[in-house]
C-alpha cells in the first residue's frame, strides 16, 4: 500500500481512491498505538458533514476499541473546535476529527488534536505517522460490542461547545445590539451552533449537503458571492460570517457586502484584545500574513514572530508562550483566553462583540486600524499545475533564478516557508506549493486592487514562461 503522509493539517485524500476504510484503519491503528505508548486510555472522535463521516468515525472508534481505548464520540456532526474543546474538557489523550476541512467535496481526511485542545505538535504527528502499518492488522470491533463493553461514550459535543461560548461571551449584548448577521455555513459543521447562538440571523447553505454544491467549502470571496450579494441587497444586514467545512476557518463581510479577509480580521482582533480587553501577549502569524500585523504589534509594543505555514506551528507556540493573537492567511485565527485552536465561530463572535461594544460598523473599525498601519490590498491565486511544473518553479525560486517579476524589481527574498519576494515599500509577492493539493499558491500585497492584480498577472507570466 502507498505510504500515508500528514500534510500541514492532517492526512487528506480522495474518497474511494486513497481515502478508504482500510487506510483509515491503518491510520487509526497508528493513533491507537501512539495513545498506548503515551499512557493514554481515551480519545475524542468527531466528524463533519462530508460523505462517509460517521462511517470513518465509527471505523476509528472500532479500531480504538480493539486496543481497549475508550472513544468519546459525537452524537452528530461536529466542528473541529468542538472536538478540540472536548479533548481538553474530557481529559482525553487526543482527539480525532474526520474532515478534509476546506478541500473539495471528493476529499476526506483525518486530523489529530492534542490533550491541550489544539493541533498536535509536528513532532507528535511525525511519531504517529511513523507507526502507520503497511496493511491493517487489528480487527474493527463492532460499535454495538464496543458500547456493551463501555468503550464508547456518546457525548453531545455541540452542547458542550455552546455552554462554553455562553460562559465566555456577552451573548445578550450581541443578540440585543441590533446587529443583523448573514451566516453562510458552506454546508459545514458550524451550521447548528450558529443557528442556536444567533437565531435571528439570515442563514445560507445551512443544511447537510456532502457535495457542497460542487464547490470547495473554503471561506474566500470567490466562493461566497451569494453571501456578498445577499448583504448588498438587504440594507438591514450589518455583517456577514462564513465558515469552512469543519468551521475552524473564517471569512467575513462588512455592511456593504465587501469581503473582510483574515489579514484585516487579525488586525481587528489585535486592536480589540489590546485596546478594549486590555490584554497583553505575543503576536504570532504564519508566513503568508500581511506585514501590517508586524506594524500594529510594534505600535502596541508587543513581541512578534513569523512561523511556517500551518496552524500547528502557532498552536505549538501557544503551549508554552503567552500568545495574544495568532493566525494564518487562510482563515485560521486564535486568541488568548480560548483553546489553542482555530475557531471560525468563536472569532466571528469576537468581531461581533467588538462591533456591539463600540456601536461601530466593520468599515468604521477598519478605518481606525488603517490610521495606524496604512491601507493595503491583498489577494491570492491558485495555479493548478502538473506536479513536475510545480516542482520546476520551486527549484527556480530556490536557485534564485528570478531577479524581477514583470516590471517589478525584487529587492529582497524571504524563505521561511515558500518564497516571498519583496518588490518595494508595501509591495510583495509570495509563492508556495500546497501541502495537500496539486496547486501552486501565489499571494500578493499592494496599495490597490489593480496593483495587486498586476503583480499577480506579472508573476504568472514570469513563472510559466
Amino acid at each position: 500500500m502507498d505510504k500515508i503522509k500528514f500534510g500541514t493539517d492532517g492526512w487528506r485524500a480522495i474518497i474511494a481512491k486513497d481515502y478508504t476504510v482500510n487506510n483509515v484503519r491503518r491510520v487509526a491503528e497508528a493513533t491507537a498505538q501512539w495513545i498506548l505508548n503515551n499512557g493514554g486510555k481515551q480519545a475524542v472522535i468527531g466528524y463533519d458533514c462530508r460523505f462517509g463521516g460517521q462511517l470513518f468515525a465509527d471505523t476509528t472508534a472500532g479500531v480504538f476499541a480493539s486496543y481497549s481505548i475508550t472513544s468519546v464520540i459525537s452524537n452528530n456532526f461536529s466542528s473541529t473546535p468542538m472536538v478540540s474543546l472536548a479533548t481538553l474538557k474530557t481529559e482525553s489523550t487526543l482527539g480525532v476529527v474526520i474532515t478534509a476541512s476546506h478541500n473539495p467535496p471528493d476529499y476526506n481526511g483525518y486530523k489529530l488534536k492534542s490533550s491541550l485542545g489544539g493541533p498536535m505538535i509536528p513532532a507528535q504527528i511525525a511519531e504517529v505517522e511513523a507507526l502507520i502499518p503497511d496493511h491493517p492488522k487489528s480487527a474493527v470491533m463492532p460499535m454495538s460490542e464496543a458500547k456493551e463493553k463501555g468503550l464508547i461514550k456518546v457525548v453531545d459535543l455541540e452542547q458542550m461547545y455552546i455552554d462554553h461560548v455562553e460562559a465566555n461571551f456577552d451573548m445578550d449584548l450581541i443578540r440585543n445590539s441590533g446587529i443583523k448577521l448573514a451566516y453562510d455555513a458552506m454546508y459545514g459543521a458550524g451550521q447548528n451552533a450558529v443557528k442556536r447562538l444567533l437565531p435571528d440571523s439570515v442563514f445560507l447553505n445551512c443544511d447537510v449537503n456532502p457535495s457542497f454544491r460542487g464547490q470547495a467549502p473554503e471561506p474566500i470571496h470567490r466562493n461566497l458571492t451569494e453571501l456578498s450579494e445577499t448583504i448588498k441587497n438587504d440594507d438591514s444586514i450589518h455583517a456577514g460570517l462564513a465558515n469552512d467545512g469543519d468551521a475552524d476557518r473564517i471569512g467575513m463581510y462588512d455592511e456593504k457586502g465587501n469581503f473582510v479577509d483574515s489579514h484585516r480580521l487579525l488586525l481587528l482582533l489585535l486592536k480589540y484584545m489590546k485596546e478594549y480587553k486590555q490584554e497583553n501577549g505575543k503576536v504570532v502569524v504564519t508566513f503568508s500574513v500581511t506585514d501590517k500585523m508586524k506594524k500594529l504589534a510594534e505600535h502596541y509594543g508587543l513581541d512578534f514572530e513569523v512561523t511556517k505555514i500551518g496552524f500547528k506551528y502557532i498552536a505549538e507556540i501557544m503551549t508554552h508562550t503567552d500568545l495574544l493573537v495568532g493566525g494564518e492567511e487562510s482563515g485560521g485565527l486564535a486568541v488568548k483566553g480560548h483553546i489553542p485552536e482555530r475557531d471560525g465561530v468563536w472569532m466571528g463572535l469576537l468581531i461581533l462583540e467588538f462591533m456591539a461594544k463600540t456601536g461601530k460598523s466593520l468599515t468604521a473599525l477598519l478605518d481606525e486600524v488603517y490610521e495606524i498601519v496604512g491601507r493595503f490590498e491583498y489577494d491570492r491565486d491558485d495555479l493548478h499545475l502538473t506536479e513536475n511544473k510545480k516542482q520546476e518553479i520551486i527549484s527556480k525560486c530556490k536557485a534564485g533564478a528570478f531577479d524581477s517579476i514583470g516590471s517589478y524589481s525584487i529587492m529582497d527574498t524571504h524563505d521561511v516557508d515558500g518564497y516571498r519576494f519583496i518588490l518595494e515599500e508595501g509591495k510583495w509577492v509570495m509563492i508556495r506549493p500546497s501541502g495537500t493539493e496539486p496547486v501552486l499558491r501565489v499571494y500578493a500585497q499592494g496599495s490597490s486592487h489593480d496593483e495587486v492584480r498586476n503583480i499577480l498577472d506579472a508573476t504568472h507570466k514570469s513563472l510559466l514562461n
